[in-house]
């Protein structure tokens, strides 16, 4: 699980931004053993916080993809590498 925290401050009062990305254990696994860069991770998880922001699915390369599961899943591609997750309740599930 992933917290990704920001903060505006505006006349002494904080407002805090939470993204809630959630990577599954394969991922993490990956991450750890080094299989998958960090950098990666990184630039996916600053176009989810963009995401998160905009509610605009249409900035980058994301389409829905066609499945027979009642959740929606969709593919991002950033570059040479790609990204499958789920929106539920405003939190973003990489697969």
């Amino acid at each position: 699980m992933t917290f990704n925290f920001f903060y505006l401050e505006f006349t002494s009062l904080m407002y805090y931004i939470v993204v809630m990305v959630f990577y599954d254990k394969d991922i993490k696994k990956e991450i750890k053993k080094g299989l998958l860069l960090k950098e990666v991770v990184t630039l996916f998880t600053h176009v989810f916080q963009s995401l998160d922001q905009t509610k605009d699915l249409n900035l980058f390369d994301i389409k829905q993809l066609k499945t027979n599961s009642p959740k929606e899943y969709f593919r991002l591609r950033k570059g040479k590498y790609r990204a499958v997750f789920t929106i539920e309740d405003q939190d973003f599930y990489v697969h």
